[in-house]
């Protein structure tokens, strides 16, 4: 318990009652049928630092087990297993991020987070001053290479290219930090049948149901699907936005054709599916969030799925907003404020709530190699 202290600077008396609360459950074993957490717990006898870790973000805080448990609050146990495991998973980005003192300045923190994107405002009306006429940013422009004559292509995808690809250096070496401290083995993590069913439990939520056929108890204890729902269009309309990005790429630089695309272009009509799925998507479990059972949250990490959410669904907006005013003079000006929300997300992005998608696949991996092992013991 020392050595997971000291690796993890976690106090003594909050570790012990992660453990404690563990242990009852691992004596209980109720929920063992909710979700891939409770066959992980029961695998264990005893529990450090990175077991913990690895059990958070396990978890898809579907609440099922708090609603279920009878050592819940009122209960002198006080056993509040999402709330412990939503904390011990926020304090995972902080742990296992690079470096982990600007998760503690941009996670949560609106005003850095509002800052930067007024900074990245600044520099892009910086350029347009430097490199002509001030007044084309208010002007209409239409045709091929119409935002480029606002900021020049070089200037726009430079500094872009740059921050994301140190972003995702980022976020992939917190990745590689977590699984050493919870799996160790490199020839595990490129293991194809464990990659592959992981990869099948991340991309359909497989664990955000609950166990049963309601859906998960979010955001209070009747069963929903609400939740389900709206991470799939947030998800999956990240993906398409994701083509799209991918697709004009392809036609920019290798085949000449330059933006704005027409509306049935494959660039459009993939970023438009996007942007409308992570609006309603990101505005459903900003709603869901708000309605949401405080008992067994972690305040600190909701404030992180807030801010993210916001960030997200601004960028959203004002790519919408970009698409259907791109032939009036408010482009101009919509870029900038555009690009700037998109510099800030890539700004945040290793401290922000869509680390979690890393250190989950990264568990999700774990779980199943888990299940292997243990089906080869069994003789399965």
């Amino acid at each position: 318990m020392a050595g997971a202290e000291r690796l993890g600077q976690v106090p003594a008396e909050k570790l012990n009652n992660w453990i404690w609360q563990l242990e009852v459950c691992n004596a209980c074993r109720y929920c063992e049928g909710y979700c891939a957490v409770f066959p992980a717990l029961e695998r264990r006898r005893t529990f450090t630092l990175a077991d913990i870790d690895y059990l958070a973000n396990l978890c898809f805080d579907c609440r099922a087990c708090y609603y279920a448990c009878m050592f819940a609050p009122p209960h002198e146990f006080g056993v509040n297993i999402p709330q412990m495991l939503s904390e011990v998973r926020r304090e995972t980005y902080a742990r296992y991020a690079l470096p982990a003192v600007f998760t503690r300045l941009l996670a949560s923190n609106w005003l850095a987070v509002g800052g930067l994107i007024v900074l990245s405002a600044l520099f892009f009306l910086a350029v347009v001053a430097a490199t002509g006429d001030v007044g084309r940013l208010f002007a209409t422009q239409v045709g091929p290479g119409a935002f480029y004559r606002i900021i020049p292509y070089a200037l726009m995808s430079g500094p872009a290219l740059v921050i994301s690809l140190v972003g995702l250096a980022l976020l992939v070496g917190g990745g590689v930090r977590f699984w050493w401290r919870t799996r160790g083995s490199v020839a595990d993590y490129v293991s194809p049948g464990a990659l592959l069913k992981a990869a099948t439990d991340a991309l359909g939520l497989r664990y955000l149901t609950g166990g049963g056929a309601g859906g998960c108890t979010y955001p209070g204890e009747r069963p929903s699907f609400a939740r389900f729902v709206f991470h799939h269009l947030v998800f999956w309309g990240f993906i398409s936005a994701l083509v799209a990005t991918t697709a004009a790429f392809i036609q920019q630089d290798f085949l000449g054709w330059y933006p704005p695309y027409p509306l049935l272009s494959v660039p459009v009509i993939t970023g438009s599916l996007g942007g409308i799925a992570m609006i309603v998507g990101c505005a459903g479990l900003l709603y869901l969030k708000r309605r949401s059972d405080p008992a067994p949250a972690d305040t600190p990490l909701l404030r992180m799925d807030y801010l993210f959410l916001w960030l997200l669904l601004l960028i959203n907006v004002t790519g919408m907003a970009l698409l259907l005013l791109r032939e009036t003079p408010a482009m101009g000006s919509l870029l900038v404020i555009h690009l700037a929300t998109v510099f800030g997300l890539y700004f945040v992005l290793p401290y922000s709530k869509f680390a979690h998608f890393v250190y989950r696949y990264a568990a999700l991996i774990q779980n199943r190699l888990e299940e292997r092992r243990e089906s080869a013991r069994a003789g399965h």
